[in-house]
């Protein structure tokens, strides 16, 4: 698939507008046209495909009902200027109350998860666009006044915040739902035609941050397929054009490490090969760290038996703090190492790390999965990877 077909398609899709695998589509539009036509498209590879179609009954409601065997992105619309974009996973029974003409700002939504994120996001979307086009008419009333030229300054600062928030937004909307496919949906989003919320230069990371964690999850699904050459093309122009040349690259081998542990003897990181490996840098003295550590022992916990393994690096000043930060926070049953450096740690610059808590999770084969992974959204990560073996 063409990657410029797949930002082009993935946008348009988004911004305008036990399981037994049978899911359900209940609606209501509140002020149907009598015999208007509901149709569901469906995403496939770099085409949509009408699946099924319905008329909408006199009293606005409509009903699907459709097999879906895995995670998959379909459009409800009425044309191809009206539409709600639906993440539908296996099993789910979506409720739906929109205004007949604007499908994509739903009145309500609920039983489906993705479709349910998807919505959100494109509210905040509509708000920031908004807001930029209040812009526009604060200059059109002063193309007469005589300061126009402070007034386009004031104007080009504001629109700049607005930028800055939507940006910030949708990283955080990533990290949080980074084993979802809305995640690679808000990779495309536009404010304008042309004016991209996440740049690749300057935002790479979470193109590759996307692409690892759906590469890993999804690996058959076209969207997903094309996300992954482009990205790999992305990683290659960096590499050549701005220099990043040593940066540990998420779906690349994690560089090796080689530190001795408390009792003095040096394990590898690369000892860990086999398992799915969670590289967290952290120390006794940092407050942030330590609050993410329960989150580790309840990770250990629940994986350790399936494969999951921590191997865990401390920029501590002394051994005495570290061990005594290991003993009271519970951590002594996986890998610790630290060579008691602080941030002359050898760890500091082979990743680049410039702030703690930071983590990296690896495959079986040592390859990034995913980084800084906090809370929640890394058992939610662990969650789904194992899931996904367990399946295969």
């Amino acid at each position: 698939m063409n990657k410029k077909l797949l930002l082009i398609l993935i946008a348009w899709l988004f911004v305008s507008g036990c399981k037994n695998n049978i899911n359900e589509i209940n609606g209501k539009l509140i002020n149907s046209i009598k015999g208007e036509y509901i149709l569901l498209d469906e995403l496939k590879s770099n085409r949509l495909v009408t699946v099924d179609s319905i008329r909408v009954s006199d009293d606005g409601t409509f009903y699907f009902r459709r097999k879906i065997n895995m995670p998959s992105f379909y459009l409800l619309k009425t044309d191809n200027t009206n539409f709600l974009t639906m993440l539908l996973e296996p099993g789910e029974k979506l409720e739906i109350t929109a205004y007949r003409d604007s499908l994509n700002y739903p009145v309500s939504i609920s039983g489906s998860k993705g479709t349910e994120l998807l919505a959100a996001f494109n509210k905040r979307l509509g708000q920031t666009i908004g807001r930029l086009a209040s812009l526009s008419d604060i200059y059109a009333e002063n193309l007469d006044n005589p300061d126009l030229h402070l007034v386009m300054d004031r104007l080009d600062s504001m629109a700049q915040g607005y930028l800055r928030e939507m940006n910030l937004y949708t990283k955080e909307y990533i990290d949080e739902n980074l084993t979802s496919l809305v995640s690679l949906v808000a990779l495309y989003q536009q404010v304008a035609p042309g004016e991209f919320i996440l740049n690749p230069q300057n935002d790479l990371k979470y193109f590759v941050r996307v692409d690892s964690s759906m590469w890993l999850l999804y690996p058959d699904y076209e969207p997903v397929k094309s996300l992954h050459e482009q990205v790999a093309e992305m990683v290659a122009l960096a590499r050549e054009q701005y220099g990043f040349t040593d940066m540990p690259f998420e779906a690349e081998k994690a560089p090796d490490i080689a530190l001795p542990n408390p009792e003095g003897d040096t394990i590898r990181l690369s000892s860990t090969r086999g398992s799915v490996v969670l590289l967290d840098i952290w120390a006794a003295w940092c407050a942030p760290c330590r609050r993410e550590n329960p989150t580790l022992v309840k990770a250990y916990d629940l994986y350790h038996n399936r494969g999951f393994e921590i191997y865990q690096v401390s920029i501590d000043k002394t051994r005495e703090a570290w061990l005594k930060g290991i003993q009271d926070d519970k951590l002594g049953r996986w890998i610790h190492v630290s060579d008691l450096k602080y941030w002359s740690s050898v760890v500091v610059p082979l990743y680049r790390i410039e702030s703690i808590p930071a983590n990296y999770l690896l495959d079986r084969e040592g390859r990034i999965i995913a980084t800084n992974l906090r809370g929640e959204v890394l058992l939610n990560m662990l969650a789904e990877i194992f899931k996904n073996e367990s399946e295969k």
